[in-house]
């Protein structure tokens, strides 16, 4: 076999969390949470079991034949996602959510900015975040 340039490859893991929220800004009245977030704004709040898919990028290692050791990504996504997500209430045991409204898309850059403090520079791709079957965000770390 010939030598080859370096092969590049995408790598996914999932792993599904519980938890409850409720969409509020408190840049709006109450009157208006009503009619932005409907049912969503419940009070009492809701909750989802979210499926949450982490995808890095990178050279297939020759020797390993590994982009990155699933053992190491299940680590970090443990660390990452479930220990400050699951079974929470996401604005009220997430520091983050204080001042963020928990929507699906600021739980996508809330995965996607604690991942990037854990990973090697310039790996994670995309957090792909299910709240519901129907519901799905994709996160790139853009600006």
């Amino acid at each position: 076999m010939s030598p080859r340039s370096a092969r590049l490859a995408r790598l996914s893991r999932s792993v599904t969390f519980s938890a409850c929220h409720r969409l509020h800004s408190k840049s709006l009245s109450d009157e208006e949470n009503l009619k932005l977030f409907g049912k969503c704004n419940n009070p009492n709040g809701h909750g989802h079991n979210y499926k949450v898919v982490v995808t890095v990028r990178g050279e297939i290692d020759p020797v390993s034949g590994m982009v990155m050791n699933l053992t190491d990504l299940k680590e970090y996504m443990q660390e990452a996602i479930m220990e400050p997500l699951d079974h929470k209430n996401l604005d009220q045991d997430v520091p983050y959510f204080a001042e963020v409204v928990s929507t699906t898309e600021n739980v996508a850059v809330f995965i996607w900015e604690s991942l990037q403090r854990l990973l090697p520079p310039g790996i994670l791709y995309k957090v792909k975040v299910h709240e519901t079957d129907q519901n799905v965000v994709v996160y790139k770390g853009e600006e």
